[in-house]
C-alpha cells in the first residue's frame, strides 16, 4: 500500500469532498487556472477530481470503475502546463487544504502527493 492511501482512513470522504469544493472555488477565481476548464459548469470536473482523490487516498475505486485508469498525464496533454501553471494549481490546492484543517502529518502527506503529481504534469517549458 502506498502511504497516500491512508489519507482516506485518516480524514474520511467528507473532508475530501470539502477539499475538492474549496479547490474549485479557487479555480473559479483564478483566470489562469480557469482556462484549463473550458466548460462553464465546473461541477463535472469537481466530481471527477473528488472521485479521483477518493481513489488515490485509499477510498472507493469509483473513478476507475467509471473512467478507467487515471492516466493523468495523457488526459491533461491537451493543455500546456508549465511551471507557472503548476504553481497556480498547487496554490489553489494548498489554499483548499488549509481550509479543511487536517492534522499536520496528514497535511504533509497530502502536500507531498500534490507536489509530486503537479511536477509530473508539466508538459511545456
Amino acid at each position: 500500500m502506498n502511504p497516500f492511501q491512508s489519507v482516506y482512513q485518516l480524514i474520511g470522504e467528507e473532508k475530501i469532498k470539502e477539499l475538492t469544493a474549496y479547490f474549485y472555488q479557487e479555480v473559479a477565481e483564478n483566470q489562469e487556472l480557469r482556462r484549463l476548464y473550458p466548460e462553464k459548469d465546473l461541477a463535472p470536473a469537481e466530481r471527477r477530481l473528488f472521485l479521483f482523490l477518493l481513489q488515490v487516498f485509499g477510498g472507493p475505486q469509483t473513478y476507475s470503475e467509471e473512467r478507467g485508469h487515471p492516466r493523468l498525464r495523457m488526459r491533461h496533454f491537451n493543455w500546456q502546463i508549465d511551471a507557472k501553471m503548476r504553481d497556480h494549481w498547487l496554490n489553489a490546492m494548498f489554499t483548499a487544504l488549509d481550509k479543511i484543517e487536517p492534522e499536520q502529518n496528514v497535511k504533509e502527506l497530502m502536500m507531498g502527493y500534490f507536489i509530486k503529481v503537479a511536477n509530473h504534469m508539466i508538459n511545456h517549458e
